[in-house]
Order: structure tokens, then C-alpha cells, then sequence
């Protein structure tokens, strides 16, 4: 339980109002509200007077492990390991900080989400005007409908691409907390875990909506087949389908987005101290890797001219990275 928690749990045991708590240590509301939330944290000496007022000890307010009872034995633990007792250096991480990276996080994921979603819906303006050119009576031929079709699916991407490139251009100078160690000063933790449990659900309900539209997606170009539609019929549901994908993919975009910057912040999942080690091993790997790869590419797409089936080797070569990134790992381990 963090600092904030424990302020409204106190106030709210002693039923006294944010402005009885105010008068009582010469503050302004605002000032305990910006307490509650985490927006702030008191100084030194309206903590001491906070464990005056409510009738605790200043251990019990700082101390995030203590619960109920800030004197039994059973409510404390013992400190956490961290990495610079092995010698590693730390990374600070301020409270404000916190705030600002979840904030523009908060306010980024949908947007990124919307960007990377018009990537993949960007096919369709052009697959409804080929199908609309399919017909007898359209006025509109086919390369026409492909002429205009292939612009405004450049024009999607292009916009598209400026906004990723933009939206994670803010959040380059956060890159630290997916790969060095991390030192979160009093209340990151507490802020992080809290939000993480509020969020948990939406997370959920994220990643299962989105693969319900990717396996719903299919259904009509399944039932088309099973009737014999026409030719139109089927570019019309493959434009549906892409547009089921779409929103599946900038849910999982927004989910993904939020979620990973907690993990971040708390250094779990995939941001483990272990996976950034391996992480940074596997950067270098992976610059032996690629440069291998794109030679081979070259080399056997200009020696067999067969460019239509060379670009296989991309396929092929990012399922054997994992591979062998997997066999690395364990041979460090070992």
C-alpha cells in the first residue's frame, strides 16, 4: 500500500473530511488531494506531522510493505535485492517521472493503436473500387479504380507512418526503462501496481475482443465460398476482413501499449533485469544476423533472377532468429 492509499484509508478510519485533514496540518485541500492521488508527495516534515495526526509512525507511512499493523513482525519484510549490490549501475526513477511516462503513455497507446489499425485498413478503399468496377453497370474501369484506390492507400500509410514516427518520437527518451536497471524511488512502485490492477480487466477484455474479430474475420469469405458468391462478392468481404483486423489489431496495439508500461516501470514480463541482459546480448547478435541475412538474399536472388519466390528467405530467416537466439540463451545459461 503506497503513501496515498494510506492517507485516505487514515482520514477516512478518523471520518474526517480532506479539509478537516487540511486544517489540522496547515495545508490547503488541494495539497492533500494532490497527496491522495499521487499527484505529490509531502515533504519530510508534514509526514512527520501526518504520523502525529493520525496517531502512526512515519515508518508505517513510508514503508510500502507495511500493512495493518506497522509493529508486528509478520507485516514487514525484508528489504528487496536490488542490482547495484552487484555492482550494476541503477537507473533513477522519480515519481514524477512516473507520472509523465504513464500520462503520455495513457494518451499515446490510442493513437498509435489508430495508426497502426489505418496501415492495415488502408487496402480497403481500393478493393471497394475494384469490386465496384466489377460490375456491369459501374462507369468506373478497373485502372481507374486502381489508379485512385493505390492513391489513397498511400496517402492512409503515408499519415499513418508520420504519426507513429511522431508518437514515438516522445517516447524515445523513456527508452532507459526497457533496457537498463532500474532504482524507482518511494511511491513509482506502489503508482505502477496500482494502475496495472485498474487496468487489468480493460487488458483482458483487449486481447480477448481482438482475437475474437481475427477469428470472425474469416467466417464471411468461408460462407461466400460455401454459396459460390461472385468475384465482387469476395473482394467486398475481403475488404470486411480487413477492416475486422484492423480493429482487432488496434486493440491489441492500445492493450499492449499500456500494459507493457507498467511492466516497465514494475521491470516484470518481458522487462525482467534477465530478459534486458538478454535483450542486449541478442542486439548483437542480431547485428551479425541481418547484415548474413540480406547478403544471402541478394546473392541468391541476383544468381537465380527469381526475386518472385526469393523474398521466402525473410519468412524463414525471422522464425530462425528466434531459434537461435533461443539455443544463445541457453548456451549462456549453461
Amino acid at each position: 500500500m503506497i503513501l496515498a492509499d494510506k492517507i485516505i484509508k487514515l482520514r477516512k478510519q478518523n471520518g474526517w473530511s480532506q479539509e478537516d485533514l487540511a486544517m489540522q496540518l496547515s495545508v490547503s485541500r488541494q495539497s492533500v488531494s494532490k497527496w491522495e492521488s499521487a499527484a505529490a508527495v509531502p515533504d519530510l516534515n508534514k509526514i512527520i506531522r501526518l504520523g502525529e495526526v493520525f496517531g502512526v509512525s512515519t515508518d508505517y507511512l513510508l514503508k510500502d510493505e507495511l500493512e495493518e499493523d506497522p509493529d508486528s513482525p509478520a507485516g514487514r519484510l525484508d528489504p528487496p535485492y536490488t542490482v547495484g549490490d552487484a555492482g550494476e549501475p541503477l537507473h533513477p526513477v522519480s515519481l514524477e517521472e512516473a507520472h509523465a511516462y504513464l500520462d503520455l503513455t495513457h494518451k499515446s497507446a490510442p493513437r498509435l493503436g489508430l495508426a497502426v489499425a489505418a496501415c492495415v485498413f488502408s487496402p480497403v478503399p481500393l478493393l471497394l473500387l475494384l469490386g465496384r468496377s466489377e460490375l456491369a453497370s459501374a462507369a468506373l474501369s478497373e485502372n481507374r479504380a486502381a489508379g485512385i484506390g493505390v492513391t489513397i492507400l498511400l496517402l492512409i500509410v503515408a499519415v499513418a507512418v508520420a504519426a507513429l514516427i511522431l508518437l514515438s518520437s516522445r517516447l524515445d527518451k523513456y527508452s532507459y526503462l526497457e533496457k537498463e536497471a532500474l532504482a524507482p524511488q518511494y511511491g513509482v512502485t506502489g503508482l505502477a501496481e496500482s494502475r496495472r490492477d485498474s487496468f487489468e480487466t480493460a487488458h483482458k477484455l483487449a486481447i480477448a475482443l481482438g482475437v475474437a474479430l481475427c477469428i470472425v474475420s474469416a467466417v464471411p469469405l468461408m460462407l461466400a465460398a460455401a454459396f459460390d458468391a461472385q468475384d465482387s462478392t469476395y473482394i467486398y468481404l475481403t475488404a470486411l476482413l480487413l477492416c475486422l483486423v484492423a480493429g482487432a489489431v488496434g486493440l491489441f496495439v492500445w492493450s499492449g501499449i499500456r500494459y507493457s508500461a507498467y511492466q516497465k516501470l514494475l521491470e516484470e514480463g518481458d522487462y525482467t533485469l534477465q530478459r534486458k541482459r538478454e535483450n542486449q546480448k541478442n542486439e548483437r547478435l542480431g547485428s551479425i544476423y541481418w547484415p548474413l541475412v540480406t547478403a544471402i538474399y541478394l546473392g541468391v536472388s541476383f544468381l537465380t533472377r527469381r526475386w518472385d519466390i526469393s523474398w521466402i528467405i525473410w519468412p524463414c530467416a525471422g522464425v530462425l532468429f528466434a531459434a537461435v537466439s533461443g539455443v544463445a540463451a541457453l548456451l549462456r545459461r549453461g
